[in-house]
């Protein structure tokens, strides 16, 4: 089986740090804000889409940086 495509990359941002990842990733990255499915827009996060990514990030309560992981 050879994989074609990814739907999208969740990664993990603090609580509160909505306002933060918006700036980023529609301000500096040019990604548009995608409307998250009500039953999990309750969760806080935000979801943002490009011409062929997709990026959800939801929000942990005990939030650490991973210091070498990345998408």
């Amino acid at each position: 089986m050879t994989v074609m495509a990814l739907h999208h990359v969740q990664l993990a941002a603090p609580p509160g740090s909505e306002p933060l990842l918006r700036a980023f990733y529609t301000g500096v990255l040019g990604l548009r804000e995608v409307p998250k499915p009500p039953e999990l827009a309750a969760r806080g996060g935000a979801w943002f889409r490009g011409d062929g990514v997709e990026v959800h990030l939801g929000i942990e309560e005990d939030f650490r940086p991973a210091r070498k992981a990345h998408p």
